[in-house]
């Protein structure tokens, strides 16, 4: 796909998504005091509020918290700007191509995991390394984390378009298309990268940890973001913050105690028991204390965070580069 056509796929995709509707009863009313509608999915940046919520955790934080499931982060940004959702976990490259369409109806208010031994690329029997894909065909999702991994990879080796042909190819659809060698070479995320890892022949020959800024700035791809509408959250600060706590208290209890949490998270991801504790172990589930280093205008992950919006624009997947401080809000993990 040329730049224009991927351009006109992540603006077309970022405000694209399902409207959800709220009730309006005076029973809903009054409970919408303390009411937080999340979006989420089976991905693993929404399991610290899938666990939290089952646990019972927010309603002893006196919190409603409500789940409402959608297939992409796209959608689950386009229900935040509506305000048919409060709160969200989504991939970074969704919010900063909202960022630079000027939308300002939202924050970025923390970081919850570093997942990039669980996103990757892999190929077919015969090819042992990157290089081995020249003259072949990737099938990634466009306007994805795993699309920006791909394209990076491409440019360290110094190849183009014409070198690879890199697909759309639905996440979902990706594992029965490698299997069957429509394509030479697959890039994904759990838990179709699970999927993945474990057909016959297939061997993986990246990682999110092979991005270019992953070293220097602790940025993957497309990294998770726990986002909030700006409008709900300036009118209700402190259950913001009382949703943050429970929230990296869940994400530091992830990372402690993974055993504790696979029975109900697999209720979520329908993955075994084994693949989903491996699938948990796999991730850097930040905490709450940590959010102090990662989330602020000038420290090293929000500019790694610009340097991939950058990239964005250099990839020609956004038309311009938005100043990404502009978004981060740490009041709410003070």
């Amino acid at each position: 796909m040329n730049s224009w056509n991927r351009r006109k796929f992540i603006k077309t995709s970022a405000l694209t998504g399902a409207a959800i509707g709220l009730a309006t009863s005076p029973l809903a009313v009054f409970a919408q005091g303390r009411e937080i509608n999340y979006g989420g999915s089976a991905w693993l940046g929404h399991y610290p509020v899938y666990y939290a919520k089952e646990n019972g955790d927010f309603s002893k934080a006196d919190l409603n918290v409500g789940w409402e499931f959608f297939g992409t982060s796209s959608g689950r940004m386009s229900a935040l700007m509506s305000g048919d959702i409060d709160v969200a976990g989504t991939g970074v490259v969704s919010a900063i191509a909202l960022m630079a369409q000027g939308v300002n109806r939202f924050y970025v208010i923390g970081v919850p995991d570093n997942f990039g031994r669980v996103e990757g690329l892999f190929a077919v029997e015969g090819i042992e390394s990157f290089e081995g894909l020249k003259g072949k065909t990737i099938g990634t999702t466009f306007a994805s984390s795993a699309h920006t991994l791909v394209l990076d990879l491409m440019d360290q080796h110094g190849f183009t378009e014409r070198d690879i042909n890199v697909i759309n190819i639905p996440a979902p659809e990706i594992p029965a298309a490698i299997q069957s060698k429509q394509i030479d070479a697959a890039a994904t995320w759990t838990p179709y990268f699970n999927t993945v890892s474990n057909l016959p022949g297939v061997k993986l020959i990246a990682d999110d940890t092979d991005f270019s800024l992953f070293k220097d700035y602790g940025v993957t791809p497309g990294p998770d973001v726990l986002v909030v509408s700006k409008r709900f959250a300036d009118r209700n600060p402190e259950m913001v913050k009382d949703f943050a706590k429970v929230y990296f208290a869940a994400t530091e209890s992830l990372g402690k105690d993974p055993d504790a949490a696979v029975s109900v998270l697999s209720g979520l991801t329908q993955m075994s028991e084994e693949e989903q504790l491996q699938t948990i172990k796999d991730a850097d589930w930040y905490s709450f204390e940590q959010q102090q280093e990662m989330i602020g205008a000038d420290t090293l992950f929000v500019e790694g965070l610009q340097k991939l919006a950058d990239m964005l624009v250099e990839y020609g997947q956004i038309d311009k580069s938005p100043q990404v401080k502009d978004w981060i809000n740490s009041d709410f993990i003070r």
